[in-house]
């Protein structure tokens, strides 16, 4: 039944072939713009910050509102607006060097104007994020008209990758500093390089076509459509949500590129109530999913799923906790979760449906498939829901901005409306405030176990971030942050 679905959706995607094919003939795929699309909404492209963390949004910020730094493909931090820069005392004061740059309406960006706009985006982070690598920040401060430090009052050593974010991106009412500057092409946007060169006599070059960008955020099917009959050059942005059309469009495999990411994959415990305020419940859920099925049932042998909160110890003391239940077998597992729900029943009644709020997609029908039947197994029933209704367990579909258990612990945290531990919270609170590195770890480690046991998160895995990639593109390279540069492609001539 699921791919008598998936082939009605390609069929449909199959009519935007002629279309396609009709753009194909109007630009030379060797000598003309990269055509890109990234799968989202226009909206993604016209309003960025108000689509964060939509893929799109990410990309346009990426491609016109650069911040200080940034990311390179393989994850690296790379100058950005800042051209250079130095730390000092200890790790508490960090000094850019801004390179000379305009504004889209030509006017020279100060660091008066930096500092005020970065002072803005890291309050508006730090009431999301509380416990992360801005929560010791305690000044912007525009030295001179190119120079700005960022001054702490406790060493935070992944504050480059928080100020390498799409969110740190600095931009004013007009647009960004670059790489490029946009401009409409139809429904699509034509971006061209922000900084432009002169001949002997001083004189404007005109850009060459190559180095143009031809953008477009459109629905999964209809980018792997355009890519498929040579429309595209790129599409960026896949999800699981997607995947399924991916590979049945007779795309081939080679063509396909899954990026190694770390992040979130699971189900948030967004409700209340006596079914879900019951710890025994919460971990009921969560023990009787069956992560191993997930690879298969997708075509996605390299998926890596589990029941781990974080992936590794990163900055924890310790490795990361296990849960309660993780070396009993799923037999074992769904037994104990059964007798849980029993229990339950027998003070409460029938419990009410459990409403999963999932993304669009053929991959979130798959999902929600496979979750229904493992809540059946223990006598519960689940209702798939839009993202925007409410929601008993909500999608949490992200790629950590930062190496730090920190990034986990937060994104699951109060702050962010889920189901939480109030003593998880207090030990963040005093990681925040340790005078030691080791005291730091300890606490944090002493948060990530509280947050383990609370089972406020339900773990299914890590992230699936895949792209489509011609292979006369160079440059394409595979990221552990799912950040691809446009700035850094090239369509080889043969």
């Amino acid at each position: 039944m699921l791919q008598s679905h998936l082939l009605t959706r390609l069929m449909a995607a199959l009519m935007l072939a002629f279309l396609t094919s009709v753009l194909a003939s109007c630009s030379d795929q060797n000598s003309g713009p990269v055509v890109v699309s990234v799968i989202g909404d226009h909206d993604d492209l016209a309003r960025p910050l108000q689509n964060l963390p939509d893929p799109g949004a990410k990309l346009m910020l990426e491609a016109t509102a650069q911040g200080l730094v940034a990311f390179d493909a393989s994850g690296e931090i790379l100058p950005a607006l800042a051209q250079r820069w130095i730390v000092e005392d200890d790790g508490r004061s960090y000094i850019f060097r801004l390179r000379r740059a305009s504004w889209p309406n030509g006017t020279r960006v100060t660091a008066r104007e930096v500092a005020r706009m970065l002072e803005v985006r890291i309050e508006t982070l730090r009431r999301l994020d509380p416990d992360g690598p801005l929560d010791t920040v305690d000044a912007v401060v525009p030295m001179t008209g190119e120079v700005i430090e960022i001054r702490l009052t406790a060493a935070r050593p992944m504050l480059l990758q928080m100020l390498a974010q799409p969110q740190m991106a600095i931009l004013s009412r007009d647009g960004g500093t670059g790489p490029y500057r946009a401009a409409k092409w139809g429904q699509a946007l034509s971006l061209s390089p922000a900084e432009t060169h002169t001949d002997e006599n001083g004189e404007p070059l005109e850009t060459p076509t190559r180095d143009k960008r031809l953008l477009r955020a459109e629905r999964a099917a209809r980018a792997i459509i355009r890519f498929r009959e040579g429309a595209a050059a790129l599409v960026l942005g896949g999800r699981y949500s997607d995947l399924p059309l991916a590979l049945r469009a007779q795309i081939d495999q080679d063509d396909i590129r899954i990026d190694p990411v770390q992040g979130l994959l699971g189900l948030a415990v967004t409700g209340s109530g006596p079914l879900l305020d019951d710890a025994t419940v919460r971990e009921a859920i969560s023990m009787t999913i069956d992560r191993s099925a997930l690879p298969g049932a997708f075509g996605l042998g390299r998926w890596v799923v589990g029941d781990q909160l974080v992936p590794q110890q990163m900055d924890l003391s310790r490795p990361p906790s296990p849960a309660r239940w993780s070396d009993m077998t799923l037999d074992e597992r769904r037994a104990g979760a059964r007798a849980a729900i029993d229990v339950w029943r027998t003070t409460h009644g029938n419990p009410p449906a459990l409403r999963i709020a999932l993304p669009k997609g053929p991959g979130s029908t798959l999902l929600f498939g496979i979750i229904r039947a493992d809540m059946r197994f223990i006598g519960l029933t689940a209702q798939r829901v839009d993202l925007q209704a409410e929601a008993d367990l909500r999608l949490v579909d992200e790629v950590a901005a930062y190496d730090s258990a920190l990034w986990y612990l937060g994104r699951i945290g109060c702050a962010r409306k889920v189901h939480c531990s109030a003593q998880a919270e207090a030990k963040l609170q005093e990681a925040s405030l340790a005078s030691t590195v080791e005291d730091r770890a300890a606490r944090i480690a002493e948060a990530e176990a509280l947050i383990v046991a609370h089972n406020g998160y339900i773990p299914l895995g890590q992230p699936v971030r895949w792209s489509l990639v011609e292979r006369r593109l160079n440059g394409f390279t595979l990221s552990s942050r799912a950040r691809h540069p446009l700035n850094l492609l090239l369509r080889r001539t043969n």
